[in-house]
């Protein structure tokens, strides 16, 4: 007869309290409650603590991958041009960039970055670009539009801009303009449904998703190269929250709610609909984010208890849990 010692080569454990680092697949006997219990994979994601940032900062840029993150620009209050590079364990500095600015945009890798728009010192909206090497940044050609509290996603020699808020001296008020970047300048794209700030994004220059933004709105729209069509809508409306991955395996999460409030709420997007998924540890607003679904990374932000926010946290899906064993 087939056993669980034979199949695992250990026998199940009778224990007082559950381990305190199980493997997976393993199985033991919690005696104080008398239960049954292992550890599996679940589907529901997971976010566990990072590395902090260097300089705890709001409205700042993101890039790369969960284990070559990019940070840059950004507010603590005072606006500044710090950029840090993440190994998936810490914050390192590296080259500053030209334009200091907060509430910026940016998409592309660690070794090859772009960071656009934003806010200047002097309260105005920046249409200027600057491109990363990996070590310094480069001028890149201007948005036609300028703007702040904009989303980006692609690469950077094809990148994607969407959304925001202009400011004087351009006519002040939400966005809706589309522009797709070729490497050397931008082309003005098919505008999005809906004119909005804060707006959050992840995917490619040809299959983008733009979603949330002020009136912290529930919409979602996919982005094909020229036009955006509505998708389906997040579960809680937000604004000026974080997003990656891509238009068929995306991440929504953070963000400010109605009233003032923040939030740590986590969607899965898989292409049509948004499903709840496992929360951050810290509601923030005006934070970053980068990487895929299954590997995200969150980043700086603000939030009012805390103020400025140096934490950083990263997904994890498939994740792990301990599961109760019944019988029928």
């Amino acid at each position: 007869m087939t056993t669980f010692k034979g199949i695992r080569g250990t026998a199940i454990q009778s224990v007082s309290s559950d381990p305190t680092n199980p493997e997976e697949g393993q199985i033991w006997y919690n005696n104080t409650i008398g239960v049954l219990k292992g550890y599996k994979t679940v589907n529901v994601g997971a976010w566990v603590s990072g590395g902090n940032l260097n300089t705890a900062r709001q409205g700042l840029g993101g890039a790369g991958t969960q284990t070559a993150g990019l940070g840059f620009a950004g507010g603590n209050p005072a606006y500044t041009n710090a950029t840090e590079k993440y190994d998936g364990t810490s914050w390192t500095n590296t080259g500053n960039m030209a334009t200091t600015r907060s509430y910026i945009a940016g998409c592309g890798t660690q070794t090859a970055g772009l960071a656009f728009g934003g806010e200047n010192t002097s309260s105005v909206s920046s249409n200027a670009t600057e491109e990363f090497d990996g070590s310094t940044w480069g001028p890149g050609g201007n948005l036609n539009t300028a703007r702040r509290i904009l989303a980006g996603c692609g690469t950077q020699t094809a990148g994607l801009a969407f959304g925001g808020y202009t400011a004087p001296p351009a006519p002040t008020g939400p966005s809706n303009a589309t522009e797709k970047y070729d490497g050397t300048s931008w082309t003005t794209s098919g505008n999005l449904g809906t004119a909005r700030y804060g707006i959050m994004g992840f995917g490619t220059q040809t299959a983008g998703v733009a979603f949330g933004g002020n009136p912290f709105i529930t919409t979602a729209q996919k982005f094909d190269g020229s036009t955006w069509t509505n998708t389906g809508s997040l579960n809680t409306g937000r604004m000026s929250g974080a997003g990656a991955g891509t238009q068929t395996a995306g991440l929504a999460f953070g963000g400010q709610l109605t009233g003032n409030v923040d939030t740590t709420a986590t969607e899965e997007f898989n292409g049509s609909t948004w499903t709840t998924a496992g929360s951050l540890a810290t509601a923030r607003r005006y934070l970053a984010g980068a990487g895929i679904q299954t590997s995200a990374l969150a980043f700086g932000g603000n939030n009012p208890t805390p103020g400025f926010i140096s934490s950083t946290e990263e997904y994890i899906n498939p994740s792990f849990a301990v599961q109760k064993i019944t019988t029928s």
